[in-house]
């Protein structure tokens, strides 16, 4: 499936300028059809899946207690 700037931006959460600037830097592969640059939209898949997966060791780490101090000094 193909989408235009726009909806890619939708898609990825990002600004359209942001889109423009990956399409310059070459990071985003692209398709015109004369009128519009379309945007495959599969490309995303992995850093989609990536994303989600730092999320969630993000919110891992957020979520572990905090362990007790270990008074040192009442070692005698």
């Amino acid at each position: 499936m193909y989408l235009t700037v726009a909806e890619t931006a939708d898609y990825l959460n990002v600004s359209t300028a942001d889109i423009h600037r990956l399409i310059r830097e070459k990071q985003i592969r692209t398709v015109s059809d004369g009128e519009n640059i379309l945007i495959y939209k599969e490309q995303f898949n992995l850093f989609i899946k990536e994303l989600e997966k730092y999320k969630k060791e993000l919110q891992d780490y957020l979520n572990e207690p905090i362990p007790e101090d270990i008074d040192i000094k009442d070692e005698d």
